[in-house]
């Protein structure tokens, strides 16, 4: 199955111009062609085509249907970028793949990257979400000092910090985690979390936790999280 992407389609009738495009001149699509067509936010919709243009692909709305979650409920992880940023993009790839619901990029103490630009991950994630058959499109934040969103997510129920501190004590996050709360990772930096950084998670209420015995790049680390969250959700449903 092919998806066409188009958040307004419900006011607007038709499909924006780089769907179109990629629907006329690549898919080459014309009037009376049924397609499929997701919104972003858990609607896919039957169209037929009614006007087959390269910049304004027109279409009649045929029948719609819900698609919820795979996860029972909402998914976050708070990452630091690393310093190349095609690791990043890959990041949001995978976990939009996976499933999962917001992605905010960190700023912490030892960050290697200050600046990132979350419209570029948010094409990455339409891209990730028509291919994995998703029709939710995941929250891309912009960069966030880390002390802000401790503070913005204390009502989070269930919320936990991965560090690498050996002196801290930690617990294995496959034996935490708790199906169907909502949930926060917090995944630092390259050179972890700072001693500060964690002690300011702890106090805030986080849960310090291990992701295993390997030691697992950033990237590795954030995929690896949310695929813990999957398995004990489908355990448990």
């Amino acid at each position: 199955m092919i998806q066409f992407f188009a958040p307004d389609i419900e006011t607007t009738g038709q499909l924006p111009e780089g769907e179109s495009q990629h629907c006329v001149k690549v898919l080459r699509h014309r009037e009376g062609d049924t397609i499929t067509v997701i919104d972003g936010r858990g609607t896919r919709l039957t169209c037929i085509i009614t006007e087959a243009h390269p910049g304004r692909t027109r279409v009649e709305i045929t029948s719609r249907e819900s698609v919820p979650p795979f996860w029972p409920a909402p998914l976050t992880v708070a990452v630091a970028p690393t310093k190349h940023l095609d690791r990043m993009e890959w990041l949001v790839e995978k976990l939009t793949e996976s499933g999962f619901d917001r992605f905010t990029p960190l700023l912490c103490r030892w960050s290697e990257r200050k600046e990132i630009k979350p419209e570029r991950l948010e094409k990455i994630a339409v891209s990730a979400m028509k291919q994995s058959l998703k029709a939710t499109l995941p929250r891309i934040d912009g960069m966030t000092p880390l002390k802000r969103f401790i503070e913005e997510t204390r009502s989070v129920p269930q919320r936990f910090i991965a560090h690498c501190e050996a002196d801290k004590p930690r617990r294995l996050l496959a034996r935490e985690y708790r199906p169907g709360v909502e949930t926060i990772v917090l995944i630092g930096p390259e050179g972890d979390f700072s001693p500060e950084e964690i002690d300011m998670a702890l106090d805030a209420g986080f849960v310090p936790v291990s992701l295993g015995d390997a030691r697992l790049r950033t990237e590795s680390a954030a995929l690896a999280a949310l695929q813990t969250f999957h398995v004990i959700n489908q355990i448990n449903s």
